[in-house]
């Protein structure tokens, strides 16, 4: 029986040999690479392990001779709220005559640990009453006591008690900023008008204060 020879697919041989040598050369490259020593850098780090951050105080306290009152006696800084009876910035005097004058001076203190960019003071009612019990017939006992309130050179108000409590809605601003253990001095001058008369003996006059400082 007689075989018939088959043309050769001489493109096909070209492909196998082709393939067969990239392989070889892939093999080859990643053997290299395998034996290869590892490569080395220049580093360099910086790890920073004490970040952090804290929140400060703002508290006051105000004396006057040996009387001494914190913003902390109502509680803790928590509440940092309290009321101070040992101070009377009119002075007290219950025996006044037209034309007296009484002064008083007041050291406010920022003991916290952060400055106060907001320091005001607040009036509140001027109340007249019985001194005593003997009284005149005067209501506008506070009409007639004029008060200045001072700091160094500076005139904070200047007028009657019954105008101060008017400003109870637009507070006297003080000084700023009031640097933590800074100090600031107020003198409060009271005087009971010349042109009084006797309608208003015996009668005297109450007010509140708040001092508000804030951040």
């Amino acid at each position: 029986m007689q075989h018939v020879r088959r043309p050769v697919n001489r493109s096909r041989i070209r492909f196998r040999i082709a393939f067969a040598a990239l392989g070889g050369v892939a093999a080859s490259a990643l053997l290299a690479v395998a034996m290869s020593p590892a490569l080395a850098a220049f580093t360099a780090s910086i790890a920073n392990s004490a970040n952090g951050a804290g929140s400060g105080t703002i508290s006051l306290q105000e004396t006057s001779g040996s009387a001494v009152c914190n913003s902390t006696d109502g509680g803790s800084i928590s509440v940092n709220s309290a009321t101070c009876t040992s101070i009377n910035k009119y002075g007290g005097d219950m025996t006044m005559v037209p034309g007296q004058s009484v002064a008083t001076s007041v050291t406010l203190t920022n003991t916290g640990t952060s400055p106060v960019s907001v320091f005001t003071l607040t009036p509140g009612a001027c109340t007249q009453s019985a001194n005593g019990t003997v009284n005149g017939s005067a209501t506008d006992f506070c009409s007639k006591l004029q008060l200045a309130v001072v700091s160094g050179t500076t005139t904070l108000f200047s007028g009657t008690a019954e105008q101060f409590a008017a400003r109870s809605s637009s507070p006297v601003a003080l000084t700023v900023p009031l640097a933590a253990g800074a100090s600031q001095t107020y003198t409060f001058t009271v005087t009971l008008d010349s042109a009084a008369g006797n309608t208003y003996q015996g009668l005297k006059a109450a007010q509140s204060m708040t001092w508000t400082a804030s951040s």
